[in-house]
C-alpha cells in the first residue's frame, strides 16, 4: 500500500472513530433510573437533596472565594444542582450541562485569580461542582454502555489538563488531580454495577427459558407417554375388529357375497389402520423404550409391549405403595362398570402419579384414594394429610401435575389440584365415559343414579 493509501486509511478509522464518539455523547433519549426495590423513590430524593446541596455550595464558593457575580454564580449552581436531577432521566445531556457549568466557572474565577480579586481558590473545580459532577458521572456510567463512559471520562480528563495545564491561572489551590482521580474511580464503579446488574438480569432471563424449556420438554414427553399408551388401547380394539370381521361369515348360515365383501373391507382396512398404528407406535416407542413405572416396585416396569394398566391393578398398585411406607386408604363407591380403556388407564395412572408425588413430597403423610363410579364417568380423587417435614423442592416439581392435567383433558374431563385447609394436598379428577351429551350423561341426567 502506498503511503498515501495509509494516510486515506488512518484518515477514514479516524473519522470513523470521531463519528461514533459524537453518536454517543451526542444523544438526548431518554433512559429514566429505575425505582429502589425497598423503598421506591428513595434513590431519587437522595439525589434532589444533593442537588440542591450543590446548588447551595457552589453559589457560596464562587461568591465568597472565587469573587463571581451573584446573577452569574447563581445560574451556574442552578446549571449544576439540576444537571444532577436531570441525571435521573437523561444522563447523557446532563453530563453536557454539568461539563459545560463547570468549565464556564472556572473560566470566572480564573478571570478574578488573574486579577488578583482572589487567592488559594480551589481550581479549576470547585469542591461543589466536583461533587455535582460525580454524582453525574456516576448515574451515567450507570446506564449507559461502558464505551460511552469511558469517552465521557476522556472528555473531563482533557478539559482538566486543557485548562488547569495549559491555560492555567495564578495563585490558586489546585483541584484537577483530584478530580481526575475521583473521576475515574466513578466511572469504574459506575460500569461495575452495571456489569452486575447486567449479569443477573440475564441470569434471571436464562433461568426463566430453562424454566419455561424444561417444562416444555416434559410436557412434549408426557404426550408422548400417553399417545403410547392409547395408542396400545386402540390398536387392541383394531385387532378385535379384524378377527370379529374375519370370524363374522362363519356366525352366518350362507351368507351373501355382498356381506363378505363388506366383511373383508373391514378387516382390509382394519389391518391396514393396525399396521400404520404400529408404525407410529414404534417411532413413538423409540425415544424411551422401557420408562418403568413410577411406583410399581423394580422388575415391575412397563416394557415396550407390556398390557396398559386398569383400574383392576390398583390394589397392587396401592400395595406396592405401602410397603414403600406410604399409609393408603381405598374406598370405592358406586357400581363397576365396563370402561373405556382410555378411562381406565388414565385413572390409574392419575392415581400412580399422585401416589408418587406424595411419597416424593410429603414425608409422614397418609393417604386415601377414593373413587366414585357413575353412569356417565368415574371420580378419582387422592388426598393426603399435612406432612411430618419439610422437603426440598425438586427441579421437576409441577410437571407430574402437567401429565395428570393431559390425560383429563384427553378425555374431556377435568382435573384440580391444590392444597387443602387441613395443610394437606388433593388432586381431584372427572373422567367421562362419553362425550358431553352422549347417551350416558342423558340417562344419568334423568335419574340421577350413581
Amino acid at each position: 500500500m502506498t503511503e498515501t493509501g495509509i494516510q486515506r486509511a488512518v484518515v477514514s478509522r479516524v473519522l470513523r472513530r470521531l463519528r461514533v464518539f459524537r453518536e454517543d455523547l451526542w444523544s438526548f433519549e431518554a433512559d429514566p433510573m429505575p425505582p429502589s426495590v425497598w423503598v421506591r423513590w428513595l434513590p431519587h430524593g437522595v439525589l434532589c437533596l444533593v442537588a440542591f446541596g450543590v446548588t447551595l455550595g457552589a453559589v457560596a464558593q464562587l461568591v465568597d472565594d472565587g469573587g463571581v457575580g451573584t446573577q452569574l454564580a447563581f445560574v451556574i449552581g442552578l446549571a449544576q444542582g439540576a444537571a444532577v436531577v436531570f441525571a435521573l432521566w437523561r444522563p447523557v445531556p446532563a453530563w453536557w450541562l454539568s461539563t459545560a457549568a463547570m468549565v464556564v466557572g472556572a473560566f470566572e474565577v480564573r478571570r478574578h485569580l488573574l486579577a488578583g480579586g482572589a487567592h488559594d481558590v480551589p481550581w479549576p473545580w470547585t469542591t461543589a461542582g466536583i461533587i455535582g459532577h460525580l454524582a453525574v458521572l456516576l448515574l451515567l456510567a450507570l446506564r449507559v454502555p461502558t464505551r460511552v463512559s469511558v469517552e465521557a471520562l476522556a472528555v473531563n480528563l482533557l478539559l482538566t489538563y486543557v485548562i488547569q495545564g495549559l491555560v492555567g491561572a495564578a495563585d490558586y489551590a489546585p483541584t484537577g488531580l483530584l478530580t481526575a482521580l475521583l473521576c475515574t474511580i466513578v466511572v469504574v464503579l459506575g460500569t461495575a454495577l452495571r456489569g452486575r446488574r447486567e449479569a443477573r438480569a440475564e441470569l434471571g432471563r436464562q433461568t426463566t427459558l430453562t424454566a419455561e424449556e424444561r417444562a416444555r420438554r416434559t410436557l412434549l414427553e408426557e404426550r408422548s407417554r400417553i399417545a403410547r399408551e392409547l395408542h396400545d388401547v386402540v390398536a387392541h380394539h383394531m385387532s378385535v375388529i379384524s378377527i370379529q370381521a374375519q370370524v363374522a361369515p362363519h356366525l352366518v348360515e350362507n351368507p351373501s357375497e355382498e356381506l363378505q365383501e363388506n366383511l373383508a373391507g373391514i378387516r382390509e382396512n382394519a389391518l391396514e389402520a393396525l399396521t400404520e398404528l404400529r408404525r407410529v407406535l414404534g417411532v413413538l416407542r423409540s425415544e424411551n423404550p422401557d420408562a418403568p413405572d413410577l411406583v410399581d416396585t423394580p422388575g415391575t416396569g412397563t416394557a415396550p409391549h407390556t398390557p396398559q394398566p386398569t383400574l383392576d391393578r390398583l390394589d397392587a398398585l396401592v400395595e406396592n405403595t405401602r410397603a414403600a411406607g406410604l399409609s393408603v386408604q381405598v374406598d370405592v363407591l358406586g357400581t363397576r362398570r365396563p370402561l373405556p380403556s382410555g378411562v381406565e388407564l388414565s385413572a390409574y395412572r392419575i392415581v400412580q402419579e399422585a401416589l408418587s408425588n406424595v411419597l416424593r413430597h410429603a414425608p409422614g403423610a397418609t393417604a386415601s384414594v377414593r373413587l366414585v363410579h357413575y353412569l356417565h364417568g368415574v371420580d378419582v380423587r387422592i388426598a393426603n394429610s399435612r406432612p411430618l417435614r419439610s422437603v426440598a423442592v425438586s427441579p421437576g416439581a409441577g410437571h407430574g401435575l402437567l401429565g395428570m392435567r393431559e390425560r383429563a383433558a384427553m378425555l374431556g374431563g377435568t382435573l384440580r389440584a391444590g392444597p387443602r385447609p387441613d395443610g394437606g394436598y388433593e388432586v381431584a379428577a372427572y373422567l367421562p365415559t362419553s362425550p358431553p351429551g352422549g347417551p350416558d350423561q342423558a340417562s344419568d341426567s334423568k335419574d340421577g343414579t350413581v
